[in-house]
């Protein structure tokens, strides 16, 4: 995974890129109405239930537009909230508040779908030992708040993008002459370029999964679109030799059965792809 800086930077942009796109030259709704120097408060109101996420990222987001804002937090992320609940309050300059809350509350509304259905699941695996992971499909330009929402939701988050793990699926192995192949010329690649990174291979069925074993250096086994009886199988070979991830049209009706097939991780891009948003709203007080 990328280091906290990294991710720091990647949600800096977000914040940058976000403002940008909704200001541009100035706020003149607020420019028209509001003097310059008028002082306000408001509060984060909850109009649905789930796992609220984005707080920490609100207070970014407040924190780049106006130093001075003062935020109250009542409910922190990853607490369960319910209709009516008041999640923070937020005082200061009125302009800077009325800059801030669109893309508060857009981000926070995703963040928040993201965690409720990620915490879901996780409870749905209780007692198994497998841990639910994120996947690269994403929202373009918000993937670094959508996988923070995953880990406050209790899910893991899988690599962040193409440059911070191997990912072997099925087109790369077939574009490069075969599993054995892309697991060769990976190894060769990665000692070229002086690159330590973890290598994880996509099998389409049991004879991949007894070909990639035959294979060193591979760090886990994506076991994707098996059924529950190939998928015992297959972690049967597999054993301790490396971790096992199951993958592909897994829903919160399958999950559990795959789990208990023995896999050590379940990836889901429903995570990140189909949620709907919390209904949240910024309300003076």
């Amino acid at each position: 995974m990328i280091s906290q800086e990294q991710f720091h930077h990647e949600l800096t942009i977000i914040i940058e890129n976000g403002i940008r796109e909704d200001i541009g030259p100035g706020d003149y709704s607020s420019l028209a109405c509001i003097p310059s120097l008028a002082k306000g408060k408001a509060k984060l109101l909850v109009k649905d239930t789930g796992v609220i996420a984005g707080v920490e990222f609100a207070k970014m987001i407040f924190e780049h537009v106006d130093s001075s804002l003062e935020i109250e937090v009542l409910i922190n992320d990853g607490e369960q909230v319910k209709h009516g609940d008041i999640v923070f309050y937020v005082s200061g300059n009125s302009q800077s508040i009325l800059k801030a809350e669109r893309l508060v509350l857009n981000s926070m509304q995703r963040m928040s779908a993201i965690a409720t259905k990620t915490n879901y699941f996780v409870k749905l695996l209780e007692g198994t030992g497998t841990k639910i992971l994120d996947t690269r499909k994403t929202t373009p330009g918000f993937r670094a708040a959508e996988k923070w929402a995953v880990k406050i939701g209790g899910g893991e988050n899988h690599r962040f993008a193409l440059y911070d793990m191997i990912m072997l699926k099925d087109n790369h192995n077939d574009f490069a002459g075969g599993i054995t192949n892309a697991i060769r010329k990976t190894k060769s690649f990665l000692q070229a370029q002086n690159l330590d990174l973890q290598i994880v291979v996509e099998a389409r069925n049991l004879d991949e999964i007894r070909e990639i074993l035959e294979n060193e250096g591979v760090y886990r086994i994506l076991i994707d679109n098996f059924n529950f009886d190939d998928t015992r199988e297959a972690v049967r070979i597999i054993g301790s030799k490396c971790l096992t991830e199951s993958s592909g049209n897994i829903n919160e009706k399958t999950i559990r059965a795959y789990a208990e097939c023995g896999v050590n991780y379940i990836s889901s891009g429903a995570l990140t792809h189909s949620v709907y948003n919390m209904d949240l709203s910024l309300k003076a007080v």
